[in-house]
């Protein structure tokens, strides 16, 4: 392999057996192709490009980063804010005093596969992914979804109390799953982070013995009505998660009512689920969750909702946040991006928000790769990129106030999964060579994770014609204001945009690119 040189010199070598071309630009991005629309960028022990610390230039100016399908990566500039108008024949004009929701934060899940993964790596690279990740050098991750047991992408089929009749949970331990990999790992993560991670807890499962089906996987639900003793079992099953990682140290700020009760409910399900309709949802989280957590020395985490497609919304919502027994005890509804295609933003996400605006609504999975016609990982897809962006932007503009991915980390294949569900992941993992590719979809991400620290507000963004530019403004803590600008077409536009208390500020969208503008107010 090449020695991979300073950002400043740039290297192009042409590998005839894999038709591999790699080359460093003035990004400093070690650019792969694979013979997919765009380039991966490979790290190993000893360098990774990286964005940085993103400190804003003074008030009079604006910076800006740029990544595209022809291989720019977080590419930075700055410029002068205009004093008038460039005549660019689209502009938009930022809106501050049309105020809607605060932002959580962005971030993945550590997966027992992702942290096999990440974990396959040398103690140098294995640093270099997770300062990617969650340093202020990196993209500044501060949600980690965190599942509670096994899940398909796991090696094994497990839950924490697989004694059948221990009602009690006095068998319940934490697997080595947990102990030797996603703690460390965890911790390792949370010492990078200039801030506390916001950890979100799921289950998959319930043990085998609590089922109506006897099984982890396939058509099943907890035996009994909520109030019963499975039902209860299952509730402090929680606290005892809670507990056994609190003593690492690690509070988690949010448990969802479980991963895609949907999934339960369908006969030969394939890997590990647990079904409940909103009614059995409801009432298990007034009956027992609920009082449970509230009781226990966690009452602060937050419980979130449905965790499952917005497909369900608003209807799950209508059912469950309307009794009062139950909704005392909710915080927000969790969403997955899966089929979104199928249901508009507005009359899922939009429609929610309408009805119990004092709920939040949280993105907790997505992943590309994971439908049968397009499956698996591809190296350099800046399509999958572009598919995570303008989710992202749709669901903020629709009240979402997080987006979470799915796998931090997967090898070459998409897994390890149990159950050969291979899907794709923002890092990809060689672990023969020692390497890891961060896909377009990692920069995706990072035009969202890097820039809207938690407690930025979303702000109204006014076109002046129609324009195919999707695009989301925020205002940070700090009053600075963060525009994200997606552009899907295959031509370059040219736009300006005003904010009336700082000027004009000329911007280019080439085709097929993601650019996030940033400057300050005062």
């Amino acid at each position: 392999m090449a020695q991979l040189l300073p950002s400043s010199l740039v290297l192009v070598l042409v590998f005839s057996a894999t038709d591999v071309i790699l080359c460093t630009e003035n990004n400093g991005c070690v650019a792969r192709s694979f013979g997919y629309d765009s380039v991966v960028c490979e790290c190993n022990s000893t360098y990774c490009d990286s964005v940085g610390p993103v400190s804003l230039p003074p008030l009079g100016q604006y910076s800006s980063y740029l990544s595209s399908r022809a291989g720019s990566r977080m590419e930075a500039s700055q410029g002068q804010i205009q004093v008038s108008s460039s005549g660019a024949g689209l502009r938009l004009t930022i809106l501050p005093y049309q105020k809607y929701q605060r932002i959580k934060g962005f971030g993945g899940a550590m997966t027992d596969a992702a942290a096999i993964n990440i974990l396959s790596l040398s103690a140098g690279a294995q640093e270099q992914l997770l300062r990617q990740y969650f340093s202020k050098d990196g993209i500044s991750y501060s949600v980690v979804r965190v599942p509670m047991a096994s899940c398909d992408f796991s090696t094994r089929l497990y839950t924490y109390a697989d004694t059948p009749g221990d009602y009690d949970l006095k068998n319940f331990t934490l697997a080595q799953e947990d102990m030797n990999m996603k703690i460390p790992l965890l911790l390792r993560a949370q010492a990078m982070s200039p801030y506390p991670l916001s950890l979100l807890g799921s289950a998959w499962s319930a043990p085998a013995w609590m089922k109506t089906n006897g099984a982890l996987t396939g058509k099943g639900s907890l035996k009994g009505q909520p109030g019963g003793k499975e039902h209860k079992t299952w509730a402090q099953y929680y606290i005892r998660f809670l507990e056994q990682y609190a003593k690492y140290n690690l509070t988690f700020w949010a448990l969802t009512t479980g991963n895609e009760p949907t999934a339960g409910r369908m006969t030969n399900y394939s890997f590990q689920a647990l079904g409940f309709t909103p009614e059995e949802q409801r009432d298990w989280v007034a009956l027992d969750l609920g009082p449970a957590l509230q009781s226990s020395s966690h009452p602060h985490s937050h419980i979130l909702i449905l965790d499952d497609s917005r497909l369900l919304l608003p209807h799950w919502a209508k059912v469950v946040l309307s009794d009062v027994h139950a909704a005392r005890y909710i915080h927000g509804v969790a969403v997955h991006f899966y089929m979104d295609g199928l249901v508009p933003a507005g009359t899922s996400l939009g429609a929610t928000h309408q009805l119990y605006p004092e709920y939040y609504l949280f993105g907790t999975e997505a992943c590309a790769g994971w439908g049968p016609l397009d499956r698996g990982v591809k190296l350099g897809s800046w399509d999958r990129a572009e598919k995570y962006a303008h989710d992202i932007i749709e669901d903020l503009n629709h009240y979402v106030v997080g987006w979470t991915d799915w796998n931090l980390a997967l090898d070459l294949t998409g897994g390890p999964n149990w159950i050969k569900n291979f899907v794709d992941s923002p890092v990809i993992v060689d672990a023969k060579r020692d390497v890891f590719y961060k896909q377009p979809s990692f920069y995706g991400m990072a035009h969202f994770s890097k820039f809207l620290w938690e407690g930025s507000q979303r702000v109204g963004v006014s076109t002046s014609g129609k324009t195919q530019l999707e695009f989301s403004a925020f205002v940070r803590p700090d009053g600075s204001v963060v525009l994200i600008v997606l552009n899907r077409s295959s031509s370059t536009i040219q736009f300006e945009v005003w904010d009336q208390g700082v000027g004009y500020i000329p911007c280019t969208a080439p085709a097929h690119s993601l650019l996030t503008v940033a400057w300050n107010t005062h």
